[in-house]
């Protein structure tokens, strides 16, 4: 099953598109990064899968075929805003009632035992709470829903790296306790491969690249050679990034056979960091192994 099925997604405001032409399938059971520049869609293509916005073109689906913002889709999604919409003036306790008298289900205990280890007085006030406090409330309140998928936009966007760290140790914890599958949205690249097993990199409003983490890196590299070699690469592999200095060149790219030798060059294994880094230098290079397949041959085949 997909958690997040998009095919030929767009969204317009006005006259400019967030999304356009975005397809991508986000598989169950997996932690999900969602990366991409400042204006590449990704809070855009968040509400669109929880139903906060509706599609302008295309469509998308949600846990096996739902309607996003639907009641049955609702019940199953808990979603965090980058800048949690939590009530600065009431106490702990009194958001955790509010947050149980609003959703049907609320495990009400599980949210004050998970303040109580976490250490964050019920009578204190939300807005007395450091941000990696009040990031650890959302959480715990969205927890609290038992979600089939957890949807995080930025959670780390305005925490120190220790708040950072805790938080996604908590991600990490309940995704594997609980089997929930989680989408978040990032721009700390450090983080990501720690916590994350599945990568989404959106560029322009389109998805760019997308697959298990694991394989991406196995089937890219970094190579090192003579300036000369470069015209070959081009000709030999999907090259995603080049630099020149001097009579040397450095290249990422896409191996058609990660076991091939590669007479002319040093080969180095790829990071994560370097990975997304390439992509988003080039938004033209494009990389879509694995379930995004899905999508793109239903799109096909209904055109």
């Amino acid at each position: 099953m997909n958690v997040v099925e998009a095919v030929g997604l767009g969204k317009r405001y006005r006259s400019d598109w967030a999304l356009e032409e975005c397809s991508l399938a986000v598989p169950a059971g997996r932690v999900v990064a969602l990366v991409g520049p400042n204006g590449a869609g990704k809070t855009t293509l968040l509400h669109c899968a929880v139903g906060l916005v509706g599609p302008t073109t295309g469509n998308i689906t949600v846990l096996g075929g739902l309607v996003p913002g639907s009641p049955e889709a609702l019940a199953r999604i808990a979603f965090v805003a980058q800048d949690a919409p939590l009530h600065h003036h009431l106490s702990v306790g009194s958001m955790t009632e509010v947050a149980s008298a609003l959703n049907p289900g609320f495990d009400a205990e599980q949210a004050r035992q998970r303040l109580d280890a976490l250490r964050i007085p019920l009578e204190r006030k939300v807005g007395r709470l450091s941000g990696g406090q009040q990031s650890q409330l959302a959480l715990s309140l969205a927890l609290a829903r038992h979600p089939s998928l957890l949807v995080l936009d930025e959670p780390l966007a305005r925490l120190d790296p220790l708040a950072r760290h805790d938080l996604m140790a908590s991600v990490m914890a309940s995704a594997l306790e609980e089997s929930i599958s989680v989408l978040f949205s990032s721009h700390v690249v450090a983080e990501l491969e720690r916590v994350a097993d599945y990568l989404i990199v959106l560029g322009h409003g389109q998805v760019q690249m997308a697959g298990d983490i694991e394989e991406l890196l196995s089937a890219h590299a970094v190579l090192s050679g003579p300036v000369e070699n470069l015209d070959r690469a081009h000709a030999e592999f999907a090259l995603v990034h080049a630099e020149a200095a001097g009579r040397q060149v450095q290249v990422v790219v896409r191996l058609p056979d990660p076991a091939a030798p590669l007479p002319g060059w040093e080969r180095a294994p790829i990071s994560l960091e370097e990975l997304v880094l390439a992509y988003l230098r080039e938004p033209g290079a494009s990389a879509l192994p694995g379930p995004l397949r899905v999508a793109a041959a239903r799109a096909a085949a209904s055109s």
